[in-house]
């Protein structure tokens, strides 16, 4: 998964982003359980990529509902 950027996400329609959401929800409870377990994990800012970007798409669904 790549980061994305916000004019990635405003190109996308709202099924994009829910997919995106959904897959970015499921990696991130991955990498929270190999951090909790005491694994080593490959990337360890990829927690914090991943919140940023679920944030990101939160935030222009949040635009575009007011609009």
């Amino acid at each position: 998964m790549t980061i994305l950027r916000p004019e990635e996400i405003r190109k996308m329609n709202k099924d994009e982003r829910e997919e995106q959401l959904s897959d970015l929800g499921t990696e991130l409870i991955t990498e929270r359980g190999i951090a909790s377990s005491g694994g080593a994990p490959e990337n360890p800012g990829r927690i914090s990529v991943i919140r940023k970007t679920v944030a990101r798409i939160k935030a222009i669904q949040r635009e575009e509902e007011l609009r």
